[in-house]
């Protein structure tokens, strides 16, 4: 990398595309416009179970990309969009129910999430001060990579459900199941044969593929649920979304703020994934990363958007693509903050049909687990040792399942459980073998 704050950006034509290397301006649209199409589903399914304004989140996401991108020297390839970390102490803190409508103390929410924000900024500057060894050593390969997998694993029942067409239909349908299938064999066949730079966006044009199919099976043959194209045309082109002001209120902050310790362990495993995918050394930029994402989660919140976190669907198109260039990112952010203010895209981006997310999920999902088998591959982690393996073995379970554990009003989702759990026990078990590390 170049010596100075931001890299050069050297041109590359193929293969592997570095985060200080770019790719030409056309293909860096697309990748973009693919990044956006990755965040989409969760950065507005967030908001909608909170009750916030989608678009606000949406605009949000792309200026916090693009904060995250300066505070980090356009270092660390990532993409911030609504954290799902946030809903059960929002809600909590709201008396809101999941999905009911526009949340009617959504500024309680507000200033919980600037408060969370303001915690993660200051263990961001502790880091940048203090160096990121203690973190390393609070969350060693074995714990970040268990983080890592749960978070893949505690997504897949989502993407199970919107595959399964079980969204509101307790019984399920085999033709949302068949999209789904179709979608992931989309994204299969363009990753792995499509020529030239049409396989650098298996998620993008998988997704295409699938909708167009779906189009003419439901629309046009009337086998399944029609794509409503309603919305679109009545929705304007350009609009200001609904911003909201925060309420500061202390019980709902006490609530709230914890959520930053889940964000820290979030991003720590987004970035030591990245890491292993890129083969870099990003630890240098943790604590300019947790202080970038704070920073955003509190100008978000500033305004009535959703807290925002690394996004682990973005890890997962990097998976497949293996483009890791941070121009990518700012393409994303920019194309995001015009979605924000343009009710039209939002409403067409909010047509693809459940099913084809639902498989788009399963795939950028899966990746995000399977990115934890590269973890402790690379960092050679030594599951014969008892430790590692239980460490790993109860993380993953607590992730799948989904375990939710109450303290004191504060509830932990199964990637919090899972976080937590992994970090108490390794530190708490040691090896008795006598040679062991």
């Amino acid at each position: 990398m170049a010596g100075g704050y931001f890299p050069d950006w050297t041109l590359k034509q193929g293969g592997v595309v570095q985060p200080d290397e770019r790719l030409p301006g056309g293909q860096t649209v697309v990748l973009g416009l693919q990044h956006v199409v990755a965040m989409f589903g969760a950065t507005v399914l967030a908001p909608i179970l909170m009750g916030f304004d989608p678009n606000v989140s949406i605009l949000f996401s792309g200026i916090a990309t693009l904060l995250f991108f300066v505070i980090t020297g356009g270092r660390v390839p990532s993409y911030l969009g609504s954290s799902f970390a946030f809903i059960g102490p929002v809600l909590a803190a709201t008396g809101a129910s999941v999905g009911a409508g526009a949340n009617p103390n959504i500024g309680l929410a507000l200033g919980g999430i600037i408060a969370a924000g303001a915690v993660y900024t200051l263990i961001g500057v502790v880091v940048a001060m203090a160096g990121h060894r203690w973190v390393e050593r609070l969350m060693p390969p074995v714990v970040t990579g268990s983080i890592v997998a749960a978070i893949g694993l505690v997504l897949a029942p989502i993407a199970i459900q919107s595959a399964s067409g079980t969204l509101g239909n307790p019984d399920g349908s085999n033709f949302a199941r068949w999209i789904a299938i179709l979608t992931i064999v989309a994204v299969g066949v363009v990753a792995c044969y499509a020529p030239g730079i049409w396989r650098r966006i298996p998620i993008l044009l998988g997704g295409a593929i699938a909708y167009l199919a779906y189009w003419i099976l439901a629309n046009l043959m009337g086998l399944g649920p029609a794509i409503d194209f309603s919305k679109v045309g009545a929705a304007a082109w350009i609009g200001l979304p609904t911003f909201a002001a925060p309420v500061f209120d202390a019980k709902a902050m006490a609530l709230i703020a914890p959520v930053a310790v889940i964000l820290v362990a979030e991003n720590l495993g987004h970035i030591k994934a990245i890491g292993a995918m890129t083969g870099r050394n990003l630890d240098p930029y943790l604590g300019r990363a947790f202080i970038g994402d704070g920073v955003a989660t509190m100008l978000s919140g500033a305004g009535g958007g959703t807290g925002v976190t690394t996004y682990a669907e973005n890890m997962g198109v990097m998976a497949v693509t293996r483009i890791y260039s941070t121009l990518v990112f700012v393409v994303a952010a920019l194309i995001a903050i015009l979605l924000g203010f343009s009710p039209k895209f939002g409403a067409l981006i909010l047509t693809i049909p459940g099913p084809v997310l639902g498989g788009l999920s399963i795939v950028v999902f899966g990746l995000i687990a399977a990115t934890a088998g590269r973890i402790w591959v690379e960092n050679k982690v030594d599951f014969s040792n008892p430790r590692n393996l239980i460490v790993a073995a109860v993380a993953l379970v607590l992730g799948a399942g989904n375990f939710k554990l109450t303290i004191a009003g504060f509830t932990l989702d199964g990637i919090g459980t899972a976080t937590f759990g992994a970090i108490i026990l390794y530190h708490i078990l040691k090896d008795p073998r006598p040679d062991a590390a």
